[in-house]
């Protein structure tokens, strides 16, 4: 079963850098990004601005007058974000796939909120442009006061080659709180190393689990991919081959949709097992709202 990630692997290792997006200069022309306080955006030139209004020169509508009282922020484009003639918005979570972390990190001052299917809840925050930290649980002492997880995602993350590789090294600890019987802890240690930019890229991790300290003897291995597929979309891909008895392939495919700034997950996990007999598909739902600091 194994092989089936790794064809995986070698073709969007193939897709990943046998592609790439023309960009327009911008070598002596400033292009800025206008939001309104009504939610619309616009981006070109500013051909004049004083106290009272800003005058954008702009690709689709030519010039127009935006009154300083309808400006929610100005911000210069940075050059990597305008392919073509469109700006492609920044990804929400450019450090995670679905769930699966890789190697890039959150810049200092950056940070996230994740919810899966309401019940899953994630923060995380830049500490500074290498250390990331986060915590999470899932509140299942709302029914009945049932056994809650909570844990925390500490993360370190090492650009080797800026925007071409890069390596992150964390872990999950968690613990389950209970009142019936003391609970237990759990978690993860990994390593994932990331080939590609923020927009584009392959992952490969190990992970060893743990419960209650007991190490496990072999590690999962997991293989991510994020493939840019316009200015609002990605193609996401999350896969496992977990050391269970039998052997357990996770395979999942979706995308991620941006709204406004607020980044939509959605997909198939397929789990494959001697055991498995039928086809099964596991839908995902995620939500991801950015916060904090831009650089």
């Amino acid at each position: 079963m194994n092989k089936y990630l790794f064809l995986l692997l070698i073709t969007f290792f193939n897709f990943l850098f046998s592609h790439s997006h023309a960009q327009i200069k911008s070598d002596t022309i400033d292009i800025y990004l206008i939001e309104t306080r009504d939610g619309n955006q616009y981006i070109g030139e500013i051909l004049y601005r004083d106290s009272e209004s800003v005058i954008l020169k702009t690709e689709q509508l030519g010039e127009i007058n935006i009154k300083r009282k309808d400006i929610k922020r100005i911000e210069l484009v940075k050059t990597e974000r305008m392919i073509g003639e469109e700006y492609w918005f920044e990804n929400p979570q450019a450090t995670r796939y679905f769930w699966s972390p890789n190697g890039y990190g959150l810049k200092k001052g950056e940070g996230y909120y994740q919810n899966v299917w309401i019940l899953f809840n994630q923060f995380s925050v830049g500490i500074t442009d290498n250390v990331s930290l986060g915590a999470g649980f899932v509140p299942l002492f709302l029914f009945g006061g049932a056994p809650t997880p909570v844990w925390i995602t500490p993360k370190v993350s090492v650009p080797l080659v800026k925007d071409k590789f890069n390596i992150g090294i964390g872990a999950l600890a968690g613990a389950v709180i209970s009142v019936s019987d003391g609970g237990g802890t759990f978690g993860i240690l990994y390593g994932t190393t990331t080939f590609g930019s923020r927009d584009k890229n392959v992952s490969l991790g190990l992970g060893y689990g743990f419960i209650d300290g007991k190490l496990a003897d072999i590690p999962a291995i997991n293989i991510g991919v994020m493939i840019r597929t316009g200015k609002r979309g990605y193609f996401l891909s999350e896969n496992y081959i977990i050391p269970t008895d039998p052997t357990l392939v996770l395979l999942s495919f979706g995308g991620r949709s941006i709204i406004q700034k607020v980044g939509l997950d959605y997909g198939l996990f397929i789990p494959i097992a001697e055991d498995i007999i039928e086809f099964v598909a596991i839908p995902w739902l995620g939500l991801t709202i950015p916060f904090g600091r831009k650089n």
